[in-house]
């Protein structure tokens, strides 16, 4: 599943949901500060900001869990936990090429899940990477257009 950027289109935006998660791990607010924290690092992303987290009690008592955020230069990481579901929701979007086979082996060790839905998409597919590459796709789009009339 290791996604190479496209020759057109913007990056790679990985989505994990974890099922069968540890609650123990789940519900640790320094075990997600520490991850968004550390992990730009091992992805050899930058880091711009330090992670916002924080813990979420909300009106159904067991729909309450820690959600954290981190800015990288290339884009953002966002986890979402549920410990009474033993839950994790998880994206990684970034414009840079990273191996995705990798970031789930990672984020499935960290949090013990059990079971994972792996979503992995290019975003931006239109999204020209170099000028060159824009002004052919203006190009094609107005041939496009012309035809169509």
């Amino acid at each position: 599943m290791k996604m190479k950027k496209p020759e057109f289109g913007f990056g790679v935006h990985l989505m994990l949901d974890g099922y069968g998660c540890d609650p123990e791990v789940l519900q640790d607010i320094n075990v997600i500060y520490n991850f968004l924290d550390e992990y730009p690092q091992e992805m050899e992303m930058t880091k711009i900001m330090p992670p916002y987290v924080f813990r979420y009690n909300g009106t159904v008592p067991e729909d309450w869990g820690i959600s954290g955020f981190v800015l990288i230069a290339e884009s953002h990481i966002s986890i979402h936990t549920f410990p009474e579901k033993r839950y994790l929701s998880l994206d990684m979007f970034s414009c840079k090429p990273f191996d995705t086979d990798k970031a789930v082996a990672a984020v499935k060790e960290r949090f013990r899940i059990q079971k994972c839905e792996i979503n992995v998409l290019d975003r931006g597919q239109e999204f020209p990477n170099t000028i060159e590459d824009s002004t052919h796709v203006v190009r094609m789009d107005r041939v496009l257009r012309q035809r169509s009339r």
